[in-house]
């Protein structure tokens, strides 16, 4: 059976923690080196990635693409729009197809039933470059920042700001398998999806859902946000007015610990979510979150080919 990696349990903590482990040791090898040259190893040699985009990306497209790339392998890029699934064929048909073709598949798609669709028919690892429901490349990524930053991740205190979404609802995952605590902040109604809160406090983690601001970051060691209106999302003024409450200012992140980190996975919207002075301040670790996309893939990808 392929080891897809549809969310962060199908790998476990055990295997995240060498997922984790694994990315530190390969970023750090590769001090002084140019981006686009292959790691010394380079494991991936011949192996061939397949990313499918039904939604925009940035960071998603190219640290898959230099993933590949500094592994030893390649990647085929396809849009939607230019693919047979944007006229009409099944993603169970596109499955198969792919699976003869390449070794490994990712994909960046809104109904999250699509990719488990995409992975029951394949032969070869799905992985989950995002869906409506959760983001776990992207919360590998934060992690293996954090650890950077001389954080370990058992009893770590997270402060989640305003709205409960899919990466919110990878957070919490996270924090069941690694047990540490989230202490999410929004509006009634924008909590982050239920079964991943239950699942995470049954595995050990700690999540706390308040609606004060001031009580989620209050000696937090990461204060995490996002934008509040998503790629696709309804809501507009309305949905933008109801989170204002929420936006990490520098009065906010005076709450949290002294040395604690900021953390968005971007793209950002100033002023909004976050205010220019704490996104470009001292305490952000944004722009290393964004390059870690990268290092975090590549690890990803071995463990899907079972090299992890």
């Amino acid at each position: 059976m392929p080891r897809h990696f549809l969310g962060l349990t199908d790998a476990g903590g055990n295997a995240l923690a060498a997922i984790l482990g694994d990315a530190l040791d390969r970023k750090a090898a590769r001090v002084g080196l140019p981006k686009g040259k292959s790691d010394a190893d380079a494991p991936l040699a011949g192996h061939v990635l397949a990313m499918i985009f039904e939604k925009n990306s940035t960071r998603t497209r190219v640290s898959f693409d230099m993933a590949m790339r500094q592994l030893g392998g390649s990647a085929i890029i396809m849009e939607s729009g230019s693919t047979q699934i944007g006229r009409g064929e099944t993603i169970a048909d596109t499955a198969r197809v792919l699976s003869r073709m390449v070794d490994a598949i990712m994909i960046r798609t809104d109904d999250h039933a699509k990719i488990e669709e995409l992975a029951h028919y394949a032969d070869v690892p799905v992985i989950n470059g995002l869906t409506d429901l959760s983001h776990p490349c992207q919360i590998v990524a934060d992690l293996l920042t954090v650890l950077e930053r001389g954080f370990a991740l058992p009893g770590l205190q997270v402060a989640w700001l305003g709205d409960g979404n899919n990466v919110a609802n990878s957070l919490i995952e996270a924090a069941g398998l690694m047990k540490f605590t989230v202490r999410f902040a929004g509006p009634a109604g924008y909590e982050p999806d239920a079964d991943f809160i239950a699942r995470a406090r049954g595995a050990g983690g700690e999540v706390l859902l308040t609606q004060n601001p001031r009580e989620a970051v209050a000696g937090a060691q990461v204060v995490v946000t996002d934008t509040w209106v998503s790629m696709g999302q309804a809501g507009g003024e309305a949905h933008i007015a109801a989170l204002r409450p929420f936006q990490v200012d520098v009065a906010l992140m005076a709450q949290a610990d002294p040395g604690a980190v900021f953390l968005h996975c971007l793209p950002a919207h100033r002023e909004e979510e976050v205010t220019g002075e704490v996104i470009d301040g001292a305490q952000s670790a944004v722009w290393d979150e964004a390059e870690n996309r990268i290092h975090a893939q590549k690890s990803i990808l071995r463990w899907a080919l079972g090299q992890l």
